[in-house]
């Protein structure tokens, strides 16, 4: 009762009559003064901040290559210059007129370049490949140059070569029989990948507000209604904007454009939910209130609660990605777990005092009366009086199947889920960047150039730094004896040690490949014995560096942070339903069911993924982004039906409580969970493969969630158990029910 006097105080406080008005007031007062103070968030973006510590071992080799071996090191753009009638000596012009403009006015931030002007013909003519067909001209950068830098630079290159060329190489299509030019390599790659996200900003927030949106209007046809979430959801993106954009323009976080699209959707997506949660009780209190705000106050009393503890719950688990080693995933907590907490505080502020001033007429046409009501109205127009009649809802259908045959509906769910799970193990995963690119996207074609005419490793050396203690150890010839390694370069002298050796290894296989990846840790072995054995040092010292490298040290980190962060989000998840629900029973079979409904997501998405639309490997961060995604939005929906359920088992038997609980939440949930999984579905739109897996796998977990685990799994469970689903919390009910249920 004393959270009951709360609630109603809190409902009074927020959507009175008067104080509504001071609640809208103070949104926008706070949106607009925050918006024009403070920069937005995209305004702060970084799209090439180092996901790696410094400590990690291949950015200390990078460090130690960048000091002792400046000549070598820094951030490459190959400028893959193809004709497949043959290079010729005009294109060897133009090669050498570029050079010798980079080398007289280099661009900004250029640390290095290829000296091909300085060159004769003949000699430029062995850098070009066996089939006589490609040049690959490299260009480096510092590693810390931004990527609007690179990608200006880029654009400069680009201006000056067709300027030379007479017409654009970089459109010319690579099989016409004419010059066509390609910037790849770790500078291209990098411009490409921040130029689909930047572009993807746009058009994702559309397709979102549109998508969702469409579904409102579909299903409650109502256009005021199909406005009331969006205007919440867009007052907390004007407020999460800035703040992030303060918070990053400060130093305190770091913000990309991948983050913040994902951000977007999952504003639009569970912030919609929330809304629909509140608008929905709203809507059923009209059917038995006369008076609006009596309904209004009755709703957010039976609401408030769920709805903050699930986004509390979606919260402290986004949160968790703090606990992170890898930048990308650290990067991701401040600003989705942000936009989550402002979400929810407006969808138990904004949004009722918005119904309180609507009122009914939020639902327009379809204006939900009481049966006094409707009678009012029909004897004022002459016409019959409305009986009062019971509907058999959909929900009351599933409600009724569920508590006649639990046994049956459990059985056949957790069937279904593990058989979907079962595929999960089978899983592949790949770290390879390029293969989230369109075929046609100019760093992935130059790729492919490079592959064709070279050796596929030419995209990005391996770096390999010995010390060698002034000995004569015959390393290059070791080096270049492994069936991994395609071609080794003359050892180079560092310039302040002059006993450390580098050498520039050419891999004979794909330099962003898991089979490259893995063979890192083995050549530094192999290298270690071989110094070792026949070198005749001691204790030999071997650094390796280069793309390679540092994603072999990004595949370690990420399998160490997962390893992490999904035991912290079950335990936190676990802790809040514990203290929400006060059962320890209740709290398991609830986390049990997320999980499962999680592993069968993964199983189902590969299925779709691999065996219908031919992905040969899905990428390595998307099982971590979905658990997290899932496991805490999956609890969200379980958090509003349990405590429906929860709520009616005071006042009535617990098989009538999980019936009409079922009934009441089939539809908001059922709304709520296309919505959410159709904003994640968005992503799969966009020309951007990691985007794509994961907007397919979170997509048909949140569908999992919505028709499988919710109406069906999770309420035949609490039937079976009964009594002790609330085991130890006590169970509060009335002498009547107590009666009813012996």
């Amino acid at each position: 009762m004393a959270q009951d006097n709360w609630l109603t105080k809190y409902s009074k406080l927020i959507a009175g009559k008067r104080t509504r008005w001071i609640t809208i007031l103070v949104w926008i007062v706070a949106t607009v003064v925050l918006s024009l103070t403070l920069p937005q968030v995209g305004e702060n973006e970084i799209n090439n901040a180092p996901n790696l510590k410094a400590s990690e071992p291949s950015m200390v080799a990078n460090h130690l290559i960048e000091e002792q071996f400046p000549s070598s090191s820094g951030l490459p753009a190959l400028l893959v210059w193809h004709d497949v009638s043959g290079i010729t000596a005009e294109d060897l012009a133009h090669v050498k007129k570029l050079a010798a403009q980079l080398s007289e006015q280099p661009l900004e931030n250029q640390s290095g370049l290829a000296p091909f002007h300085q060159l004769p013909d003949a000699a430029l003519l062995g850098q070009v490949s066996e089939d006589g067909t490609t040049l690959i001209q490299p260009i480096f950068f510092l590693e810390n140059t931004d990527t609007e830098t690179l990608e200006k630079n880029l654009e400069t290159i680009k201006v000056s070569v067709t300027a030379d060329v007479g017409y654009d190489p970089f459109e010319q299509a690579t099989e016409d029989g004419q010059l066509s030019a390609r910037i790849t390599g770790p500078v291209g790659i990098s411009v490409d990948a921040t130029a689909l996200f930047s572009g993807a900003d746009v058009s994702l927030l559309i397709a979102t507000v549109v998508i969702v949106l469409v579904i409102l209007l579909f299903i409650y046809r109502s256009p005021i209604l199909a406005l009331i979430p969006l205007v919440g959801v867009g007052f907390a993106y004007g407020i999460t904007s800035p703040l992030l954009g303060w918070m990053a323009g400060e130093g305190w976080i770091t913000v990309d454009s991948q983050g913040i699209s994902i951000m977007t959707v999952l504003l639009f997506g569970a912030g919609t939910d929330y809304c629909l949660f509140l608008i929905s009780h709203f809507r059923q209190e009209l059917l038995r209130h006369e008076n609006k705000m009596t309904a209004l106050f009755t709703a957010m009393k039976d609401a408030t609660g769920a709805v903050a503890m699930s986004g509390f719950t979606v919260v402290l688990s986004l949160l968790a990605l703090l606990l992170a080693k890898y930048g990308a995933y650290h990067r991701f907590a401040i600003p989705f777990s942000l936009s989550i907490l402002v979400m929810g505080i407006a969808s138990v502020t904004l949004v009722p005092a918005i119904l309180s001033i609507i009122g009914r007429a939020s639902f327009y046409p379809f204006v939900p009366r009481t049966l006094e009501m409707k009678q009012q109205r029909a004897a004022a127009k002459g016409k019959p009086l409305p009986a009062q009649t019971a509907k058999t809802t959909f929900g009351m259908r599933i409600g009724n199947l569920v508590t006649r045959k639990p046994v049956a509906v459990t059985v056949v769910s957790v069937a279904v889920l593990a058989i979907l799970a079962a595929f999960a193990p089978q899983v592949k995963y790949n770290y390879d960047i390029l293969s989230s690119f369109p075929k046609t996207m100019e760093s992935r074609e130059g790729f492919d150039i490079i592959a064709k005419s070279f050796s596929s490793g030419s995209l990005a050396p391996v770096t390999v730094v010995i010390d060698s203690e002034g000995k004569e150890t015959g390393l290059r010839e070791y080096l270049q004896s492994l069936p991994q390694v395609a071609s080794v370069t003359e050892p180079i002298a560092g310039t302040k040690d002059a006993n450390l050796q580098s050498y520039e290894i050419t891999l004979s296989m794909n330099p962003y490949s898991l089979e490259a990846m893995s063979f890192i840790p083995e050549l530094e072995d192999q290298v270690s014995t071989f110094l070792s054995d026949k070198g005749g040092i001691g204790s030999p010292q071997v650094w390796i560096g280069g793309q390679t490298a540092e994603q072999h040290d990004t595949k370690t980190v990420g399998d160490r942070d997962r390893n992490m962060i999904i035991p912290a989000v079950i335990v936190l998840i676990a802790l809040v339903l514990l203290a929400y629900l006060r059962s320890i029973v209740a709290m398991l079979y609830l986390m049990g069911t997320v999980l499962l409904s999680y592993g069968a997501a993964l199983g189902l998405g590969w299925i779709i993924l691999h065996y219908f639309m031919g992905v040969e490997g899905i990428q390595g961060a998307i099982p971590l982004y979905a658990f997290v995604f899932l496991v805490a939005l999956g609890e969200d929906y379980n958090i509003f039906m349990v405590s429906s359920i929860w709520q009616k088992r005071k006042t009535m038997p617990l098989l009538q409580a999980i019936k009409e609980g079922v009934s009441e939440t089939g539809g908001v949930i059922t709304s709520a969970g296309l919505i959410l999984a159709a904003t994640f579905a968005v992503l799969a739109t966009l020309p951007i493969q990691v985007l794509v897996q994961f907007g397919i796998i979170t997509a048909i977990g949140v569908l999992l969630d919505t028709f499988v685990v919710r109406p069906f799994l999770v309420p035949a469970i609490t039937v079976l158990l009964g009594r002790k689903a609330f085991w130890p919390g006590r169970v509060y009910e009335s002498s009547d029910v107590k009666k009813q249920s012996a």
